[in-house]
């Protein structure tokens, strides 16, 4: 709805919901305020029971950002960004969102743009990296795009 697939739905069903972020090019019905200097927009479908509530709950997409400075690690906890909240409207707690001791947890989602087809480029590899790349090369033939 928000976006223009061009892949198979079962490659989306093979890396979502889960810690990758598919970026591809966005459908006229997203609010173009959402990322107004940019043709694509990222897609993520996490694998945690609360945030998938939360978005079902909701009638519209969910344009939401990290709860850390930008390159610093993820955080995975609300208490982990209590320095945040004064600048925040609202904190839910929904519990942790991963392993609070895996350090590949804090790299965040791998993010892959899928938007030319028959190819992918990594833009994060995040805590995904390899089986992500694993299942566009090998299972589906994607081509890494050059840099």
């Amino acid at each position: 709805r928000y976006c223009h697939v061009n892949v198979p739905d079962e490659l989306l069903r093979d890396l979502l919901p889960g810690p990758v972020t598919l970026v591809l090019q966005r459908s006229e019905e997203l609010n173009k305020d959402l990322n107004p200097f940019t043709s694509l927009v990222g897609v993520r479908i996490p694998n945690h029971p609360f945030m998938r509530d939360l978005a079902r709950a909701c009638s519209g997409p969910l344009a939401l950002t990290s709860a850390n400075i930008s390159s610093h690690g993820s955080t995975l906890t609300v208490l982990e960004f209590q320095d945040l909240w004064p600048q925040l409207s609202l904190v839910i707690d929904g519990g942790p969102i991963g392993d609070i001791q895996s350090p590949e947890c804090r790299l965040g989602s791998t993010v892959v743009d899928l938007s030319v087809s028959g190819k992918f480029s990594i833009i994060r590899p995040g805590c995904a990296l390899t089986p992500t790349v694993d299942i566009l090369k090998k299972k589906y033939g994607l081509l890494p795009e050059s840099s």
